[in-house]
């Protein structure tokens, strides 16, 4: 009965062991298949694998032996443990092969990455021109003083039983003496002076022809005498021409009066005498109370 029993025992066992998946067969096939991946890899590579795949081959027929007389629990045990390592070598395996397929791509060092072109300095805001200095608005000239106007002239009207054109040159008798700063007593003097010589008209002279050619209000024939007063251009008084202008022979007479010392506390008729040499010196002052009538009447 017990070889009977050890017999079916030991049948059993085959049995369970022949019918048992060989917990290593899995792994074999993953082991050969990274074998397979392998071909085109280095040969170091290749040899470390194949020490590999014998310790691993060593391994299962170590298993294997030792499984046919252990019991089956221990059996079950070991074969677990194996089959994890066949695992693990077969993960170690497909690292490897992967590393050996891309050895290349792993081992390349990374390219550096391309520096990227630096931003343009941003440019300098342009300078702003200058700003123009404020023009500065030219100085004004200062005004001239306005010239003091002229004291308005009084109405002309004939005075003292003169007419017009006498008047007229009583007056320009006076204007000659204002611009000589006189008095006007020597107005007056200059006045009476003209009534007594020409009755205040401006005279050509019969010696003279060329007095005609200038204005005249009649004629004379006292000597070479012209003009208001009678005077001789033989004498140095001026030309015919000169001496024919109402304004200059007042000049050339009111020069001649100022040259007279003392001429203002003289009677006036003695001071017209010390300018004219008459030979009648007493006949000027008759006209001297007319004669201011006018210088008053052109100067109010």
């Amino acid at each position: 009965m017990r070889g009977n029993g050890a017999h079916e025992q030991r049948g059993v066992g085959r049995h369970r062991a022949a019918t048992r998946q060989n917990p290593l067969s899995s792994p074999l096939k993953s082991l050969a298949e990274a074998i397979s991946r392998l071909k085109s890899a280095d040969s170091r590579k290749l040899m470390a694998v194949t020490g590999l795949v014998g310790a691993l081959g060593a391994a299962t027929v170590g298993g294997v032996a030792a499984s046919a007389g252990a019991p089956d629990n221990q059996v079950t045990l070991q074969s677990a443990s194996r089959a994890e390592a066949a695992q693990a070598a077969t993960r170690s395996l497909d690292r490897a092969a992967i590393s050996a397929v891309t050895p290349v791509e792993a081992a390349a060092p990374k390219a550096a990455p391309q520096a990227q072109p630096k931003a343009a300095a941003p440019k300098a805001a342009p300078k702003a021109a200058p700003k123009a200095a404020p023009k500065v608005a030219p100085k004004a000239k200062p005004k001239a003083a306005a010239k003091p106007k002229a004291a308005p002239q009084p109405v002309l009207r004939p005075v003292a039983g003169l007419d017009m054109t006498q008047m007229r040159n009583a007056q320009a008798i006076v204007q000659a003496g204002q611009q000589l700063g006189l008095p006007k007593r020597a107005y007056v003097a200059a006045i009476a002076c003209a009534m007594q010589e020409s009755q205040l008209y401006n005279l050509a002279s019969t010696v003279y022809a060329e007095s005609y050619n200038y204005t005249n209000q009649g004629e004379g024939s006292d000597h070479d005498s012209v003009g208001l007063f009678q005077q001789r251009p033989t004498s140095g008084w001026g030309t015919v021409r000169d001496l024919m202008q109402p304004k200059y022979a007042a000049t050339q007479f009111y020069k001649a009066l100022d040259n007279v010392q003392g001429w203002q506390d003289m009677p006036l008729t003695l001071a017209i005498q010390e300018v004219q040499v008459s030979a009648f010196p007493y006949h000027y002052a008759k006209h001297e109370t007319r004669a201011q009538q006018v210088v008053d009447a052109l100067t109010r």
